[in-house]
C-alpha cells in the first residue's frame, strides 16, 4: 500500500512488512533468538561487522568516516511474556509473568506456548468464572498468579506433557497485525520495543552510501523487560561515546489519559524524553536533538515520566559513564497483546535519528561530553 507523505507518493509497503516480521516474531525475555535472527539478515548489506555480547545482544557496526566517536543506536529485542511455571493434574498450564503485566489484560487472551522441540501450542488464560466470584472478587483486578492457560486437554486428552510441554517453557502473546484506518495506524503485539530494535536497523540503511563522522553502533538488547540486562552488557561491549535508547512511550491520546493536554499523541512526531524513572538525559545531548528536529522541520514532542524506565538508565551508567538520551514512538496499550502506533512516528524518529547522527563528530561529542 502506499503511503503519501509531505506532498509525494512513497511505498512504505516493504518497511510495513518488517515491521510485521518484527512484531510477529517470537520473542519473550531471555528467548529473543528469533528476531536476532531478523536483526542479522536484515543489517547484511549495511554493516561491516556483527558480534554478540555474551547475554545475547547483537551488534552491527557501521564505520563512517572515522573510528569514533562511537554512537550507539538501541532497541531491545525481547518483549513482554510468560513461562510455563507448572501442570496440573487435570491438565491446566501454570505460569509466570516475564515483565510486567496487568490482570486486567492478560484473562482471556490467547497465547502461544514454545516447547523445547520448536513445537508452538495455541491456548487460552482462563480462570475461575465470574459467575461463581464472591462479590467482593468481582471488585478486584484478578492476579495473574490465579490464572491458567487452557490448551484443550480432557480426558487425558491432549495433556500438555504428551503435547511436549515442560516447566520452563516461554510464552508470548497471540496477535495479529492490523493497518487501522487510513493504514498509518499500525496494531499488533510487542511493538515494545520491535519498534526501537526497527528504528536502529533502518538508521543504518538510511546511512548507508552517506557520510557520518563518526562509527555506528545498531544494537538490539535482551532482556530488557526483566531488568535493563542486555543493555548494560552490549554498551560495555560497544564503549560508546553518545547512546539512544530507543523505545515506545505512552500516548496520552485515550480517554481517561490524565496527561493529554501536554503528554504525546500518536501521529504528532516522536518523543524526546527530558526525564523519565532511569534517566535524566545528558542536557547537551537533549539540545543536540531538539535543535536538529526544529532545523529539520522533524515533528517531535518532549516526554517527562517519572515512573517506568528504558534501556538507557542503565547504558548511561556503564563503564565510567555514557552521554544519554532516550526516543520513543508513542504508543498505545503497551504490555498487553495489541498495541498501536502511528507509522510517521517511527520515520520521523529515523529520519531525526540520521541528522543527528550526522552532526556527531569529535568536536560535537567533546563538548556533549564535557563537563
Amino acid at each position: 500500500m502506499a503511503r503519501k507523505k509531505q506532498g509525494a507518493t512513497e511505498d512504505y509497503s516493504e518497511k510495513i512488512a518488517f515491521l510485521k516480521r518484527l512484531t510477529s516474531a517470537f520473542g519473550p525475555s531471555s528467548f529473543e533468538d528469533d528476531v536476532r535472527a531478523l536483526f542479522r539478515e536484515e543489517v547484511k548489506g549495511y554493516a561491516d561487522r556483527v558480534t554478540t555480547c555474551g547475554l545475547g545482544s547483537i551488534i552491527a557496526a557501521k564505520k563512517g568516516t572515522a573510528d569514533s566517536p562511537k554512537i550507539m543506536v538501541a532497541g531491545h529485542m525481547d518483549e513482554v511474556g510468560f513461562m510455563v511455571r507448572g501442570i496440573t493434574s487435570n491438565g491446566y498450564i501454570k505460569f509466570n509473568p516475564i515483565g510486567g503485566w496487568w490482570g486486567h489484560v492478560v484473562l482471556g487472551q490467547k497465547v502461544v506456548i514454545r516447547t523445547r522441540e520448536g513445537k508452538e501450542i495455541i491456548g487460552v488464560i482462563g480462570a475461575k468464572a465470574p459467575h461463581v466470584l464472591a462479590p467482593e472478587e468481582r471488585k478486584k483486578v484478578m492476579d495473574v498468579d490465579r490464572m491458567f492457560i487452557d490448551v484443550g486437554s480432557y480426558n487425558d486428552y491432549n495433556a500438555p506433557e504428551k503435547l511436549g510441554i515442560r516447566i520452563g517453557d516461554p510464552i508470548v502473546p497471540l496477535s495479529e497485525f492490523y493497518e487501522l484506518g487510513d493504514g498509518k495506524m499500525l496494531m499488533a503485539k510487542a511493538w515494545d520495543d520491535r519498534i526501537g530494535v526497527a528504528a536502529a536497523i533502518e538508521v543504518l540503511k538510511e546511512l548507508h552510501g552517506k557520510s557520518h563522522p563518526n562509527t555506528v553502533f545498531a544494537v538490539g538488547t535482551v532482556q530488557e523487560e526483566v531488568g535493563l540486562r542486555g543493555a548494560g552488557t552490549s554498551a560495555y561491549e560497544v564503549n560508546p561515546d553518545v547512546a539512544f535508547a530507543i523505545d515506545v512511550t505512552i500516548a496520552a491520546d485515550t480517554p481517561g489519559s490524565e496527561d493529554s493536554d501536554f503528554a504525546e499523541k500518536c501521529g504528532k512526531g516522536p518523543s524526546i524524553s527530558v526525564m523519565d524513572g532511569s534517566l535524566l538525559p545528558n542536557p547537551r545531548l537533549r539540545d543536540l536533538v531538539i535543535e536538529t528536529a526544529e532545523e529539520n522541520k522533524i515533528p517531535y514532542q518532549l516526554g517527562s515520566l517519572t515512573k517506568g524506565g528504558t534501556d538507557g538508565g542503565r547504558i548511561a551508567l556503564t563503564r565510567a559513564g555514557i552521554p544519554t538520551i532516550t526516543l520513543s514512538v508513542p504508543s498505545r496499550y503497551i504490555h498487553s497483546h495489541n498495541s498501536i502506533i502511528h507509522l510517521d512516528d517511527y520515520l520521523n524518529l529515523v529520519r531525526l535519528l540520521v541528522e543527528v547522527i550526522k552532526k556527531l563528530d569529535a568536536r560535537t561529542v567533546e563538548q556533549i561530553r564535557k563537563m
